[in-house]
């Protein structure tokens, strides 16, 4: 049982992470909210002029801040399914009885430990480089080709960069999720005649949604939010054919100097990924089954 001391004492460890909290995200939130109001260059000494809704207003018309967002659609679309895909794919790999699947694990996690910039800087080499000398030694010239300098190839290698990134962090998800399950429901479906794909199909997927909530959310959000990987790997390019959400605000703020209109773009981004994101959690919660 409880008593007050115990309250204030659980009070006191929990201030300075909130104090944090509250001077890395809730404090910088209100101020650029505040922001958007109005039209600034970000320079102290030049004066701020208050426009209203009209930044908003300005966003939805402005073309390359909605190729951005269609680029950023196909960008999650893709980066969602190809990262759960290969997350599960592996989450079930290393629970079966592989002998290796310490050793797997431990592989598919690896990348997931990379920074998105140095990632980023590894896999433009790749792309570059390695698909040419690639290309040269077997003549498959068509396929193995320098993906960056093609618009639509160029996005495709975002999405390989970041499913591999990513991937392994899913895993940990998922395998958490499969060791959940218990192991009386797997032999009784097995005793019933069930085969591997129905047992995954009828048993586990449905009592691993908790898992594929949080592993859906994660990954729809970091998709969304994917900026290091974007900056690194394509800067954009080729010809703003892979410019994304976050690349395209902070171009708007900090090479076009128009903070106040940047801050508007980045308050509908915002309210873009809140809305996918909780839509997303509360479809899939109602799919959950309780054991």
């Amino acid at each position: 049982m409880h008593n007050k001391s115990d309250k204030w004492w659980n009070m006191l460890f929990v201030l300075p992470t909130f104090i944090i909290f509250c001077l890395v995200v809730i404090v910088p939130f209100f101020i650029g909210t505040y922001y958007a109001f109005f039209q600034w260059d970000g320079i102290a000494v030049n004066p701020m002029t208050f426009v209203g809704v009209r930044n908003f207003v300005n966003v939805f018309k402005d073309g390359q801040f909605l190729s951005s967002a269609v680029k950023t659609t196909i960008f999650t679309v893709l980066g969602v399914v190809t990262i759960n895909v290969f997350g599960m794919i592996i989450a079930l790999l290393v629970t079966s009885k592989l002998k290796t699947k310490n050793w797997v694990r431990t592989f598919y996690f690896m990348p997931y430990l990379i920074g998105g910039l140095i990632l980023g800087y590894i896999w433009k080499f790749i792309f570059s480089d390695g698909m040419a000398i690639i290309g040269q030694v077997t003549g498959l010239k068509s396929i193995f080709f320098n993906w960056l300098l093609s618009p639509t190839m160029a996005l495709m290698a975002m999405v390989v960069v970041f499913t591999w990134q990513m991937a392994g962090y899913i895993m940990i998800i998922y395998i958490t999720g499969i060791n959940a399950i218990p192991t009386e429901l797997i032999e009784a479906s097995a005793v019933d005649g069930a085969t591997g794909w129905q047992t995954f199909w009828r048993v586990k997927l449905p009592l691993m949604m908790p898992s594929i909530t949080i592993a859906l959310f994660m990954t729809l959000s970091n998709c969304f939010k994917i900026f290091d990987v974007n900056l690194s790997l394509t800067g954009g390019g080729p010809a703003n054919s892979t410019e994304l959400f976050a690349m395209n605000i902070y171009d708007e703020i900090f090479k076009s100097s128009n903070y106040g209109y940047g801050q508007a773009k980045a308050m509908i981004f915002f309210i873009i990924v809140a809305a996918f994101t909780l839509v997303q959690v509360s479809i899939t919660r109602k799919r959950e089954v309780t054991m």
